[in-house]
């Protein structure tokens, strides 16, 4: 059989490490993806490199299957978008009914452009963090439209990709539970200590579950499923065995 291939799309947040790690237990051969897309904390782009090398040294099956890194830079993207996480302003909920924090056309720009990479790369597999059970309403994370961008991407490259998306199912109390099943307490120890997902991108204040502010709709997500996950671990240990 010839060697199973995957590129994650990686942003150095709770759930694209816990991809990376669910890739990294599956494929022969990870790569990863990122975006510099005019994104208002730089501190991102930082942490993902700093992720990477942790990660691998977990196990030395992930330190043989983890390869290279892909960077891109796409500032179009932030100049067009009038969101708070492109431009200074406060979180809010738009007329529209979405929160300010969705990027219109991110995702699906992200898929594109790392099946391009992909194409050149000989994979074709493309893994990302989008969810449908705990996340804001982004109609670009819902597994319909996912589904549909991996046909379009397979006709217009004449290539068959996948989308895999571990985390379409799971809350994110389910998320820290299936850390802890990849790589143990280490994993979830890196995810608190290195992950940023605070749109704040504060670093300073050390909690429980991790570094951020706190309060933005990012932190309060990750501090509910960590409270629900440390509340009641052995709900989840029953079901794992039928996620991981």
């Amino acid at each position: 059989m010839p060697p199973t291939k995957a590129l994650v799309l990686f942003s150095g947040g709770q759930d694209s490490t816990v991809c990376l790690a669910w890739a990294l237990e599956r494929f022969d051969a990870v790569e990863t993806i990122g975006f510099d897309y005019g994104q208002r904390h730089r501190l991102e782009l930082t942490q993902r490199t700093e992720i990477r090398p942790l990660l691998a040294a977990m196990k030395p099956a992930w330190h043989g299957r983890l390869g290279a890194d892909h960077l891109l830079p796409l500032p179009t993207l932030g100049a067009i978008s009038e969101t708070s996480l492109t431009r200074d302003v406060a979180f809010d909920v738009a007329q529209s009914g979405l929160p300010n924090t969705f990027v219109p056309g991110r995702n699906l720009l992200f898929f594109t452009y790392a099946a391009a990479v992909a194409w050149r790369r000989g994979i074709l597999t493309l893994v990302g963090g989008m969810c449908e059970t705990d996340f804001s309403g982004y109609p670009d994370c819902r597994n319909d439209t996912l589904q549909t961008l991996a046909k379009a991407l397979s006709q217009g490259m004449d290539r068959r990709f996948a989308i895999e998306t571990p985390l379409m199912w799971r809350t994110k109390a389910e998320t820290w539970e299936l850390a802890e099943t990849l790589g143990g307490s280490a994993l979830v120890r890196l995810i608190i200590e290195d992950t940023v997902t605070c749109y704040q991108g504060q670093r300073g204040q050390r909690h429980a579950w991790g570094y951020g502010c706190g309060t933005c709709p990012s932190c309060d997500l990750r501090i509910k499923g960590w409270n629900e996950w440390k509340a009641d671990p052995g709900k989840f240990h029953k079901a794992k065995s039928s996620k991981s």
